[in-house]
């Protein structure tokens, strides 16, 4: 499905950007991961290229826009082109009311979620217009960007904020060859969701109930799901919030 494309992915040490390296890999694409965290994702890239794939790490921060330079340029520079992207870092936090969240954490959520994904935009394209031949780009959202979740009013606000710039981004670049979609993402197993419900255990009941499956995805199929929008088999959808959510947003 992806053979021949060169794809980047964020937030791919761990979780849904993790399965989405070895999904995408699996698939036939050259894969650049990017993450903050240096060692898991070299041991990551190591493991694809050890089961016969194409992987480049690039450690940074996509809140940083010469780190999103940088794992542009690496993967255009190393593969020759980029083909799709899978903006999926993310920063998440819940159980605390609006007024009482800091400034801190505020900062943090909206840096990664909105100017991450911003700056990979900013960057991705360029890239993909430069080579000629088009290309795909998929942004993490979350049934919190539609609808108060449970999660804080600063993770909802960036996640509508996505779902606001992939269609300003499919508006801008759809005659130019270039398509963008957003995942509306339920709960799902991740290490972030961990974190979260550490924080409030009370919410795990509450994310599982919501979805009319009535269980939290396995991060594979959040993966599965980024890969179809990356290839050709989706080629009249741009612009689009596709849920994948176990059918929580069917329901309001």
């Amino acid at each position: 499905m992806l053979n021949g494309r060169v794809a980047m992915i964020t937030g791919a040490s761990s979780g849904i950007g993790a399965a989405a390296a070895r999904h995408f890999a699996a698939e036939g694409a050259a894969v650049v991961l990017m993450a903050r965290r240096a060692e898991p994702l070299e041991a990551l890239a190591r493991e694809i290229r050890t089961g016969g794939g194409r992987a480049l790490a690039v450690p940074g921060d996509v809140a940083e826009s010469k780190d999103v330079a940088q794992a542009v340029g690496r993967a255009v520079e190393t593969f020759g082109h980029l083909d799709a992207a899978f903006n999926n870092a993310g920063y998440a936090t819940a159980g605390v009311p609006l007024h009482e969240i800091d400034d801190e954490t505020y900062d943090r959520t909206l840096d990664v979620n909105v100017r991450g994904v911003w700056n990979c935009l900013r960057h991705q394209i360029p890239a993909m217009l430069a080579s000629g031949r088009g290309g795909a780009v998929v942004n993490t959202s979350s049934v919190a960007g539609t609808a108060a979740t449970g999660a804080s009013a600063a993770y909802v606000a960036a996640k509508h904020a996505v779902i606001g710039l992939t269609k300003a981004a499919a508006a801008d670049y759809g005659d130019r060859g270039i398509r963008v979609n957003a995942l509306v993402v339920g709960a799902t197993r991740t290490e972030m969701m961990t974190q979260v419900l550490q924080q409030a255990p009370e919410l795990e009941e509450t994310f599982a109930a919501a979805a009319i499956q009535r269980r939290l995805a396995d991060p594979v199929e959040v993966a599965r799901a980024a890969a179809w929008l990356c290839s050709d088999r989706s080629s009249f959808v741009t612009g689009a919030a596709v849920p994948v959510d176990g059918g929580a947003t069917a329901t309001h």
